[in-house]
């Protein structure tokens, strides 16, 4: 009997084992990862993927590529530019397709379902990442390749791919001993989790954890009429009938800020917004990052490095943080000067107005509002009837068909979330250049900000170009009943910047994936903030910026007040910003990582470089998601860093009499398409013919 049973149950388990493996193959085959997908130009059939399927896709892509790599090490010939770099550089194409899709959506359209595989995700994938990059057989084939590189006949193409594989072997610790390799992997583990951490914080304190309903009406004095519209359907949408709701996405907050009279509400607002993750809950970030600023310096040191900001800047175009801490000095004492100068301007119209109180940070948008108008005749809500958002994309699609002749063809193929939009992109000659998906408002499971990425880059298989499938992201205003979306200049701006980054993506061209179109970080932003600048001029204003409703273009007069404004509230704008940016280095650049108080070492460091009270840096550390939950770390730097080169760029346009100079377009296209295949400075003065000038960017700054 007993012999019996154990066979009944032994049989059992092999049913139930078989039983397993068919339901997992069905859902195998049920994955689309798992299949060629055949949609236009393989665009992800978002229609059928479903939050189950990334997690198995991603490990059977983990799976595949390692395999791939034990395949390069295994091979017993000598190695060789196409048996050892190229076949890594074509390595992961199933991986690369699930986080390809899988990375950009839990960052536009998350979910708590999707965060927890993002939990299960970021271990793994770091794992796998060092997996690679400390294998030790296939480091010795790469190291092979690079020692005998000048004697193997490569092209500059190929030369370019060889040194750069070996740089991010050394630079992720393929070098190092396998004690020290089995710390480091510790690290960066440890590093992926709390760097995620951060972002579900982030998100939850931004989107879910305050919002400002106002219930009487006479607090809506002074709030355009399109503002409350708005505020009303937010308000509906979190089942509060009747009144009005304000959230800390910035198409809500800023307009209250800008324009509300009730100065109480104001500072409630912004205290909400500069208070996220600092409020001693189970969203606080300050532990975070006490944890994630010690890692980095101990990983760093691991490297053979002084601090984290010298291992990141190493491979940038400034190279030390000396460098970056020059720079932004130059512009730090102007921007306050400034700034001072504007402050006692609006603390004289608080005093002439009776206001019994000192100018404080959530006042200085409404007045700076109101010192606009006294300066300029000019209130920013004369100009959003001329920027609804069909204007700025209209605006957009005429400066880069008169640049490149691209043509944007809106298309009904499948989207990740109603509200995005999907454009076959086509050269001139109406030749298939890409996709560009765009999605343009606020919602639960967006996070904030606006960025560029995309679901697939360029790059080629069997000797064609697979095209890019791209995606910008934004978090604009949105239309109110019959009212479209009604942009800000800063708006529009953001749309053109974003809309640069998505054409670096559709652009870049070379043979091998990781060179093509990558550039520094601090070259990384010229494609963008260039394309802001054409949003800015009269010749572009007056095609786009017509009136919502009459038709009419933007009067003269208005354009001119625009320009006349250009650099005002620059020393607010310039001095946030630098504020931010040098918090970031201190961060990364102090002798002692244990930071004991992450309030106190902000204070410190705002008080070192004498930042005013009534100016906040754009990012207070615990929602500093650029550098402690994005790439950006020891680099939000790059913004301006990138601006001197976009300056001098547009000023070569503007210095030929010619906004859309065919040659010039051409030369620039060409940076954006071979920009990876050398080095950051030598691409930009093979576009310019010399070294960039900073005067035009102190200038564009009112800094000069």
């Amino acid at each position: 009997m007993k012999r019996s049973f154990i066979l009944i149950c032994a049989f059992g388990a092999v049913m139930f084992s078989c039983q397993n493996q068919k339901k997992e193959s069905q859902a195998d085959m049920d994955n689309p990862f798992f299949t060629e997908w055949t949609t236009p130009y393989g665009v992800p059939p978002f229609d059928e993927i479903k939050i189950e399927h990334y997690l198995p896709a991603i490990k059977e892509g983990i799976k595949q590529r390692e395999a791939e790599v034990e395949t390069i090490v295994a091979n017993t010939s000598e190695p060789t530019f196409e048996n050892t770099i190229l076949a890594l550089d074509k390595s992961g194409e199933l991986l690369n397709k699930v986080t390809g899709t899988f990375y950009p959506l839990n960052s536009a359209n998350t979910s708590d379902e999707m965060q927890a595989v993002a939990r299960e995700v970021s271990p793994l994938m770091t794992q796998h990442r060092d997996n690679v990059s400390m294998n030790p057989g296939l480091f010795k084939k790469i190291e092979s390749v690079y020692n005998r590189r000048n004697e193997l006949g490569l092209d500059k193409e190929q030369m370019r791919a060889t040194e750069k594989y070996y740089d991010d072997f050394v630079r992720n610790g393929a070098s190092l001993s396998a004690e020290d390799q089995t710390k480091l992997r510790e690290l960066n583990e440890e590093l992926s989790k709390l760097s995620l951490h951060f972002g579900e914080n982030l998100l939850a304190e931004t989107n879910r954890n305050f919002k400002l309903v106002v219930d009487k009406e006479e607090d809506l004095a002074g709030l355009p009429d399109d503002v409350i519209a708005r505020a009303a359907e937010d308000a509906k949408s979190f089942g509060e009938d009747g009144k009005w709701a304000f959230t800390l996405a910035k198409p809500s907050m800023l307009p209250f800020l800008q324009y509300a009279d009730n100065r109480d509400l104001r500072e409630k607002l912004y205290r909400g917004y500069f208070m996220r993750g600092n409020n001693d809950n189970e969203f606080d970030n300050k532990e975070i990052i006490q944890k994630i600023v010690k890692l980095r310096d101990q990983r760093a040191k691991l490297l053979g490095f002084k601090n984290h900001a010298a291992y990141v800047i190493d491979v940038n175009m400034a190279k030390t943080p000396e460098a970056v801490y020059e720079f932004l000095m130059q512009l730090w004492d102007p921007a306050m000067e400034m700034a001072k100068h504007d402050l006692k301007e609006m603390q004289a119209i608080i005093d002439k107005e009776g206001g019994d109180f000192k100018l404080a940070s959530w006042d200085w948008w409404y007045y700076i509002e109101k010192l606009r108008k006294q300066k300029f005749d000019l209130d920013e809500a004369e100009l959003k009837p001329y920027f609804s958002l069909d204007n700025a994309k209209k605006g957009i699609f005429y400066v880069v068909e008169k640049l490149y002749g691209l043509k944007f063809e809106k298309r009904d193929w499948p989207t990740y979330n109603k509200e995005a939009e999907v454009y076959e992109v086509l050269e001139a000659d109406g030749s298939k250049l890409g996709v560009l998906y765009m999605d343009f408002h606020p919602r639960d499971g967006k996070r904030v900000g606006a960025w560029s990425t995309q679901f697939r880059n360029a790059t080629y298989r069997n000797g064609e170009r697979v095209p890019t499938i791209g995606t910008i992201v934004m978090n604009f205003t949105r239309p109110a009943g019959d009212t479209p979306a009604l942009l800000s200049f800063d708006e529009v701006s953001t749309f053109f910047h974003e809309f640069g980054h998505a054409l670096h993506g559709l652009f870049a061209d070379g043979p091998y994936d990781r060179t093509a179109g990558s550039v520094p970080r601090d070259f990384v932003e010229l494609p963008s903030q260039i394309m802001e600048n054409w949003a800015a001029e009269p010749e572009v204003m007056k095609v786009y910026a017509t009136h919502y409703q009459t038709g009419e273009p933007i009067p003269d007069e208005l354009i001119k007040k625009l320009e006349m404004s250009g650099t005002f509230n620059q020393g607010f704008q310039t001095g946030e910003f630098v504020a931010a940016a040098l918090l970031d280095m201190d961060f990364h650049t102090t002798e002692n990582p244990v930071i004991e108080d992450v309030r106190a070492f902000e204070k410190a460091s705002m008080d070192h470089i004498g930042l005013i009270e009534e100016i906040l840096p754009r990012y207070r550390s615990t929602y500093f998601a650029h550098i402690f939950s994005g790439g950006y770390s020891a680099g939000y730097y790059v913004y301006y860093w990138a601006g001197v080169l976009d300056s001098d760029a547009f000023y070569a346009f503007k210095e030929t009499g010619d906004l859309f100079n065919p040659e010039l377009a051409a030369k620039f296209r060409t940076l954006l398409e071979k920009c990876g295949a050398d080095d950051g400075m030598t691409v930009y003065e093979n576009f310019r013919g010399k070294a960039p000038s900073i005067d035009p960017f102190l200038m564009k700054k009112g800094l000069k």
